[in-house]
């Protein structure tokens, strides 16, 4: 046994260590083991990686992989041969889980969304009061609105902002409103108008108005949704209308391209 992995087991009474064996758990350690793998695999594994990392049974490990999909806690690909984490761990993580995971499930979701509508996109994430950036995908046309990762941009009178404002419980969003501090250029909302702006998220379950920051720009964001209904996170488009003779997917398209992609990497379930 490697002492390295496994230093609390080495060096225990023989009594001690038969109390801990009995109350072994073999399902649930498969479980677990599953969940550990994937977690170090980005581009996620195929079923017979996965029994071979493992030394386990094809059979049991079929039975476990099937059971983690079904509770989402696990992705099938669409062809069916690999499996990857899906975000159910970042939402149990609760709301400061590393955002690489979110991120890396994210882009692939995102390049297909910038590619359809023609339009960048950025993620954001609710971080101390404000809206953190953490991922960015530019349009494939000469130029776009960038919103470099790592910029942080306001709770209040942003798309991203309103919307995790929008998709929280009333306990919740009044702690969010406490510890916002306002950033640079912060257009003052009265609290009236702001819940009528959240309000309207709500009912449609997205946020599209023209941008308070620039002209020329309409902000589309929607939710990326817990199973609770909460924003785990948040996919804005600065829309930029072209005016030249190439023709681009309409407001309302980019609209509805933006909505499928939250709903592709959101966790609800009708089950």
């Amino acid at each position: 046994m490697n002492k390295s992995i496994q230093p609390d087991i080495l060096g225990k009474p023989a009594e001690e260590q038969e109390q801990q064996d009995r109350y072994r758990a073999p399902a649930l350690d498969k479980g677990l083991d599953i969940l550990e793998l994937l977690a170090d695999q980005p581009e996620g594994l195929t079923r017979g990686e996965i029994v071979k990392a493992l030394d386990r049974g094809p059979s049991e490990i079929y039975r476990m992989l099937e059971r983690l999909v079904a509770r989402q806690y696990v992705l099938r690909s669409l062809a069916g041969d690999r499996y990857s984490l899906s975000l159910k761990m970042f939402d149990l993580a609760h709301r400061y889980p590393p955002n690489h995971r979110l991120v890396t499930q994210a882009l692939p979701v995102m390049d297909r969304y910038v590619k359809e509508a023609e339009q960048s996109c950025h993620l954001g994430v609710y971080d101390r009061g404000n809206v953190q950036i953490v991922a960015q995908v530019n349009s494939p046309a000469a130029s776009s609105m960038t919103v470099r990762p790592g910029t942080r941009v306001n709770l209040l009178d942003t798309g991203s902002g309103q919307v995790l404002l929008a998709c929280e419980s009333e306990e919740r969003r009044r702690q969010m409103l406490a510890e916002h501090v306002a950033l640079d250029g912060e257009v003052q909302i009265p609290p009236d108008e702001l819940e009528h702006m959240l309000e309207a998220v709500r009912a449609t379950g997205y946020r599209q108005r023209e941008s308070m920051q620039y002209f020329g720009v309409i902000d589309i964001s929607c939710p990326i949704l817990g199973p609770h209904g909460h924003a785990l996170a948040v996919l804005t488009t600065p829309y930029i209308r072209r005016i030249d003779r190439h023709a681009i997917p309409s407001l309302d398209r980019a609209r509805e391209l933006m909505l499928q992609a939250a709903r592709d990497l959101s966790l609800l379930t009708n089950a």
